[in-house]
């Protein structure tokens, strides 16, 4: 069947099937989540928990979850 007649459907089934025999399973999975785009706005998010935090905090924090002993 040619690629032209083909339905979109058919075309990924085709896809799928062509990674799954060249690369297994795990390997067709690892290349799918290549081009996996994410979700929300990163920069937004990441001001949002960040921006509440001062080197002072981030050094507390950091003496707060070491174990007695280890090196400081």
């Amino acid at each position: 069947m040619s690629t032209q007649t083909m339905t979109l459907e058919q075309i990924r089934i085709s896809g799928l099937a062509a990674l799954m025999h060249e690369l297994g399973p795990v390997g067709m999975i690892r290349f799918l989540q290549q081009f996996e785009t994410g979700y929300g706005d990163y920069s937004k998010d990441r001001h949002q928990w960040l921006d509440r935090w001062d080197m002072e905090t981030l050094l507390e924090q950091v003496k707060q979850q070491q174990k007695p002993g280890e090196a400081r």
